[in-house]
């Protein structure tokens, strides 16, 4: 029953921003953690970070410095704000939540496609 629905992807031209956002019910008011996860063409999936309940935040390394993620507990969204953006940052990018009193259950979104490219 968790539904979360992505949006802020497009293209950008490398050094670009973007701004994703994340919304679900209880989304952010969550014990559990929320995740950003991007998959590029004929790749594994990565996790790019992560933002805990008590607001502590981790990244990846490929991102660190370039990416910020951030929440609005008030309109139950989880953002991550992308600058100095690179070709190789093309990647279909989704939010994950998990739930449960062990947050032993995964939910993920649909995805939004950035696309870094002249």
């Amino acid at each position: 029953q968790v539904e979360l629905v992505e949006s802020g992807g497009g293209l950008v031209q490398p050094g670009g921003s973007l701004r994703l956002s994340c919304t679900a019910p209880g989304f952010t008011s969550n014990k559990c953690g929320q995740d950003w996860y991007r998959q590029a063409a004929g790749k594994q999936r990565e996790w790019v970070s992560r933002i805990l309940s008590d607001g502590t935040t981790s990244y990846a390394d490929s991102v660190k410095g370039r990416f910020t993620i951030s929440r609005d507990k008030a309109k139950d969204t989880v953002y991550l704000q992308m600058n100095s953006l690179k070709p190789e940052d093309t990647a279909m990018y989704s939010c994950k939540v998990a739930r449960g009193s062990w947050c032993e259950y995964m939910y993920w979104g649909q995805g939004t496609q950035v696309t870094v490219s002249s």
